[in-house]
Parts: C-alpha cells; sequence; structure tokens
C-alpha cells in the first residue's frame, strides 16, 4: 500500500497545484535559496509522505507550543494534517496518560529510524533528572531512548536549543541544553523565546527535500534565518546610522521611530530573522511595537542581564562612525553618479551615430 503523499493530502484538503508551487516558491525565498529550489521543494514535496514527527516537551512554559500554534504560512492545522504526521505532543493530542504513552511507543517502533523529533525545553540533570518526569521517567531517560530511533532532532526554543531560562544561574536543576546530552544525531537549534514558527516550517520542508537539515552556524542555527542580526534588518537601522536615538520609550524620538540602541537593544549582537519575517501573520514584531530587542535568541541570553541598559557602544563613538560613513557614502556616491553620467553621455553620442541602416540590420 502507498503510504499517503503530501500531495495527495494537500489535494484532498482542495489546494490546487498551483497554490502548493507559490508556496514551495515563497519558502525557498524565506530560506535564501535561488528560484532552483522552489521547484526542488514542490518535487520532492510532492511525492514524499507525510514524515512522523515525535514532539517532546521537557522543562518548558509551553511558550514554543503557543507560538507555533499561530502559525500562518502554513497554520498549524495545516502543518499537522498536511505536511507530517504529529504522532506525539502532549499539549496538542487528544490523548493523555497510558494512551499517550502507547502513541508514543507505536510510532517509534513504526518509523524507525524515519522520524524527526522535536524538542521543547531543556533536560535537568540533577537528583538523576527527578526534577522533570512524564510517565514515571526523567526526561534525561526518554530523550535517550527517543533519540535513538531518530533521524534528525530540532531542538525548539531557546531552553532546548541552550538551556535557556531553567538553566539561568543558579540552575538549581542542573539543566543543560539537548547538543549536552544527544552528541551521535544531527541537531539543528531554533532558538528564540519563543521561536518564529516560520523557521520550523522551513526547516522541516528543506529536510524532506534534500534528506539532510539546511546549512548552520557555528551555534547549530539555519544560516537562512539566523545569518544576520535583527540590526542588519531593523528598519530603525537608518536613525542608528544617523545617531538618532529615543531617550525614553515615550519620547519625541520614540514616536518618530528612532533607534532604541540606548534603551537596551540588543538587535546588534542578535542573529534572528524577526525584523523580516516577523509575528502574528506579519503583522509586527517587538522593535516595530517600540520595544528594545532582549536578545532571546543567543545563549544565555538572561543572564547577560540589563535588558534595558544599552549595550556598551558609546553612542558618540556611532555617531562619529556613522558620520564618517555618510560622508564616505557622499563621496563614493558623487564619484559614482559622475561616472554614470559620463557612461550616459558616451551612450547618447554612440547612439546618435548608428544610422537608420545599422538599426534595420540589428
Amino acid at each position: 500500500m502507498r503510504e499517503n503523499r503530501i500531495l495527495d493530502t494537500l489535494a484532498g484538503q482542495g489546494i490546487t497545484r498551483r497554490a502548493f508551487l507559490k508556496y514551495c516558491a515563497t519558502l525557498a525565498s524565506l530560506m535564501a535559496l535561488p528560484p532552483s529550489a522552489g521547484k526542488a521543494f514542490a518535487e520532492a514535496l510532492a511525492q514524499a509522505p507525510r514524515p512522523s514527527v515525535i514532539w517532546l516537551p521537557f522543562q518548558e512554559c509551553t511558550g514554543c507550543t503557543e507560538a507555533i500554534t499561530r502559525s500562518h504560512s502554513p497554520s498549524i492545522e495545516g502543518m499537522i494534517f498536511d505536511m507530517i504526521s504529529l504522532d506525539y505532543q502532549e499539549t496538542l493530542m487528544a490523548a493523555a496518560g497510558h494512551q499517550a504513552e502507547a502513541a508514543l511507543h507505536a510510532a517509534m517502533e513504526r518509523n524507525h529510524g524515519k522520524y524527526i523529533l522535536i524538542v521543547d525545553g531543556s533536560v535537568p540533570l540533577g537528583l538523576d533528572g527527578a526534577y522533570s518526569c512524564i510517565a514515571g521517567r526523567s526526561n534525561l531517560e526518554t530523550l535517550k531512548e527517543v533519540a535513538a530511533g531518530a533521524a534528525a532532532i530540532v531542538a525548539m526554543g531557546s531552553c532546548a536549543a541552550y538551556g535557556g531560562l531553567p538553566k539561568a544561574k543558579p540552575n538549581p536543576t542542573g539543566a543543560v541544553a539537548i547538543s549536552d546530552v544527544i552528541r551521535d544525531k544531527p541537531i539543528v537549534n531554533i532558538p528564540g523565546c519563543p521561536p518564529i514558527p516560520v523557521v520550523m516550517t522551513g526547516v522541516l520542508a528543506h529536510f524532506l527535500t534534500f534528506g539532510a537539515l539546511p546549512e548552520l552556524d557555528k551555534l547549530g542555527r539555519p544560516k537562512a534565518f539566523y545569518g544576520e542580526t535583527i540590526h542588519d534588518r531593523c528598519y530603525r537601522r537608518p536613525f542608528y546610522d544617523q545617531g538618532k536615538f529615543a531617550k525614553t520609550f515615550d519620547d519625541e524620538g520614540a514616536r518618530k521611530g528612532w533607534c532604541l540602541f540606548e534603551l537596551g537593544c540588543k538587535g546588534p549582537v542578535t542573529y534572528n530573522a524577526c525584523a523580516s519575517v516577523k509575528w502574528n501573520d506579519g503583522t509586527s514584531w517587538p522593535v516595530e511595537s517600540g520595544h528594545g530587542c532582549l536578545g532571546c535568541s543567543e545563549p544565555d541570553f538572561w543572564d547577560a542581564g540589563g535588558f534595558y541598559k544599552a549595550l556598551s557602544i558609546p553612542t558618540s563613538e556611532v555617531t562619529r562612525t556613522a558620520a564618517a560613513a555618510v560622508a564616505a557614502g557622499a563621496v563614493i556616491g558623487a564619484a559614482v553618479g559622475l561616472a554614470n553620467r559620463a557612461k550616459k553621455s558616451g551612450a547618447a553620442a554612440k547612439h546618435q551615430t548608428v544610422t537608420v541602416d545599422q538599426l534595420g540590420e540589428k
């Protein structure tokens, strides 16, 4: 019996092939892949069976699950019923207790070596893992068992990726990241408190298409989404370069959309795609709402503290650097302008020597 393909499931939901191709092209664009990748996504996803996904919640606040239920491209319902087979997720599944555990072990046995394991939350090592248990077993014991049969692991959220808030000093439970426990499986970190839902979609689609995780940075994050800083993509960046900073959250500068650097924004040292992907169907993101970035997709962001304290880069230095850059840009712009005008003048003169006969030959 042929496994239920993703395209078959989509067709049953009334989704046309055209809409499917458009979605694949958009996904490729979001991941900074060439246009040809959209076609590769479409061809692979159309034939691929829905992969089994097991989602284990450990030391967490359910914020990551809450975030992904706000996914809009696709929706959480679309992802669960069309793209993947979510075989275990305590918060979202109907079953509970012994039935839920039976579903977990059935999925592990049926899809051994092929399922994707998502882990949400850190793993406590203190008291032999007794700080967090499910069905009478420690998170540590469950993680080792389920990870053994996984094809790949997604550490969902900063707690799973780095240890997050549970690991913050003094770390009484001995919380650690997933990669501190599992070292023999491919792991992709999707940090954020919580992470952006569309990043999850992109990682799953990439794995289905190419049979491997996307290109990762030194912290194990997908470069397509974590390759640039919040600062690099921020719409307030021009004000930073001009040395225009809000001094309070309600002053004239804040109302004009000036840079929030002096109010503690950690955008210059935080890598994430919040500024371009945004949240809630692309409606907004923290900086657009008037609050500085907290740096939640970076390791130990909580212990770094100083959420409302500016980074140790003097704004006077920023202003001088910006002024120098503007001046240099003006000189370069003038030179380029002169060169372009000369080029256009030359082209115009050359065009005037072209005869009607020559145009006909062309």
